[in-house]
């Protein structure tokens, strides 16, 4: 503004000196005029120059700008913003935010470039049996539904020191046939043999290590070499150069597990990636990785006990009912072929408050033992604690022994537990909970040849649960004498003589049934 200001004055200085009608050459305003003449044609000029210099590059100058321009990106969902926020409007969570460099948008292609790709009609499709690739880990396979898939990408997430590398490692040992590529990002190579020596790893020629975190490095390794699995521990740690991001950051993580779905893809390889979990259980990074893979896998369980659970939240190539159960030794994990029988290993008879219920994880019946204490409450609030159950669906069940069944829980403190460290969500428990509360709260035990399984609804009715046959069939193979049934699925069971099938209506007939 104010080059134009003086272009302008200027302009007008010259314009009034010439048409001064009082002003000639000969007389002695000459000299003044001339001076006054050349200072404004020199500001004139240069004010027009640096006018015509800012106009030449002000479009470099946005253009240069457009190239540098930043966003922030929401570590937690992947939600971007012009500018910092303390709460993220998608997710909710705080201070989140990372500043991220924007990309600018490539140029679109021509119109009029044909394109190479055609779609393909199913007729078109050749049917082709892939083999899945055993692991010799019985549980792992049923989890993955059979076995590995060639060019399958899986996602392993679990909690800290849950065991997760172990299990990676005893993978890759187990398929001594197969040549195996372990990328850490977290660990030395040093660090990893010595947990393969700890597995009694007996060969282990068939792995390569490879500690490295610049995944264009990582693929350059791939490519060179011929492996059958590929590893990475773990995706938050890997980076590609050409982002500015930090490792873990949501376009890292994203374009990171993208590139290796591609790699995955077109050479065939299965690829496992182990990921980190957030303070709520849930794999750190952008939901759109858990979209991206084949296969996402949970590895759970209590910290405190050496029980784990693998679970399928998602599966392509086979089912999400499925888990498998291990136990966690000095010398890696252990498979647990038939987790009832280790569940009930150290029940104790005759103590009230214990019932032993069939829950169905997956496909697979597991008895296990749900335990009661009920004891008058020193406060004014009464407390109700419960591990491997809902709190919501405890609260629930107290709220119907006391209207249902008359039982006075006001100014009782209610602890509940699930014997072995797992955590069961089914309904069908409701009845041996409810019957363990009831136990404790008369101190009578429940009979211990007695197994319960049924939904309780809030008028107390006993309501049909499914699959009901595997459920009796597991209780009479570990030696049971009689189970406690839903009344409506005894129209479905078939008799056999090696267990009794008791059937209840209402809640208050099978306490009486198991207590007495």
């Amino acid at each position: 503004m104010q080059r134009v200001f003086l272009c302008v004055f200027g302009i007008s200085l010259l314009r009034g000196i010439y048409h001064n009608p009082y002003a000639t050459w000969n007389n002695s305003f000459c000299s003044y005029r001339r001076i006054i003449i050349s200072v404004a044609s020199i500001v004139l000029l240069s004010c027009s120059i640096h006018l015509f210099i800012e106009f030449i590059f002000f479009h470099r100058y946005i253009e240069h700008m457009s190239k540098n321009l930043t966003k922030y990106v929401c570590q937690s969902c992947g939600y971007v913003s012009p500018r910092w926020i303390g709460k993220c409007p998608n997710c909710s969570e705080w201070s989140t935010f990372v500043e991220e460099a924007a990309r600018p948008l490539r140029a679109s292609r021509k119109s009029g470039v044909a394109s190479k790709i055609e779609p393909v009609s199913f007729d078109q499709i050749e049917k082709e049996d892939v083999p899945r690739i055993k692991t010799m880990l019985n549980e792992f396979d049923r989890v993955l539904g059979g076995g590995l898939v060639p060019g399958s990408l899986v996602l392993l997430g679990g909690d800290p020191g849950i065991g997760k590398s172990t299990l990676m490692m005893q993978l890759a040992i187990a398929l001594n046939d197969k040549v195996i590529l372990y990328v850490t990002g977290e660990e030395s190579v040093r660090q990893i043999k010595l947990r393969a020596e700890r597995l009694n790893a007996v060969s282990s020629k068939n792995i390569l290590l490879l500690a490295e975190t610049n995944l264009d490095l990582i693929l350059d390794v791939i490519e060179s070499g011929t492996p059958d699995l590929v590893i990475i521990d773990s995706i938050q740690t890997m980076f590609r150069p050409g982002l500015e991001s930090a490792p873990g950051s949501v376009s890292q993580v994203r374009e990171s597990a993208a590139l290796l779905l591609r790699l995955a893809k077109t050479r065939g390889i299965p690829v496992f990636l182990v990921g980190h979990v957030t303070k709520e259980g849930v794999i750190a990074g952008p939901k759109v990785i858990e979209h991206m893979v084949d296969t996402v896998l949970q590895f759970e369980g209590e910290a405190h006990y050496a029980y784990r659970i693998l679970r399928a939240l998602k599966n392509r190539f086979g089912s999400t009912n499925e888990i498998g159960i291990f136990e966690m030794h000095d010398t890696g994990l252990r498979e647990i072929l038939n987790p009832s029988e280790i569940f009930l290993s150290e029940r104790h008879y005759g103590t009230s408050g214990s019932t032993v219920v069939a829950s169905i994880e997956g496909s697979r019946p597991i008895l296990v033992e749900v335990q009661a204490l009920v004891t008058p409450t020193n406060f004014g609030m009464p407390q109700r604690t419960c591990t491997g159950f809902d709190y919501r669906r405890l609260a629930l069940l107290l709220a119907v022994l006391e209207k249902r069944v008359g039982m006075n829980l006001g100014q009782q403190d209610v602890f509940v537990n699930v014997a072995g460290g797992i955590r069961i969500d089914e309904p069908a428990v409701d009845l041996g909970i409810a019957s363990s509360i009831a136990s404790s709260l008369r101190d009578i035990p429940v009979d211990s040849s007695s197994v319960a399984v049924g939904e309780i609804g809030l008028g107390g009715e006993i309501r049909t649960i499914g699959q009901i046959e595997k459920r009796v069939h597991e209780a009479a193979k570990l030696g049971f004498k009689r189970i406690i049934v839903p009344l409506h699925n005894l129209k479905t069971l078939k008799p056999t003589g090696d267990i009794e099938i008791i059937g209840v209506d209402r809640i208050e007939k099978a306490i009486e049934t198991l207590i007495g």
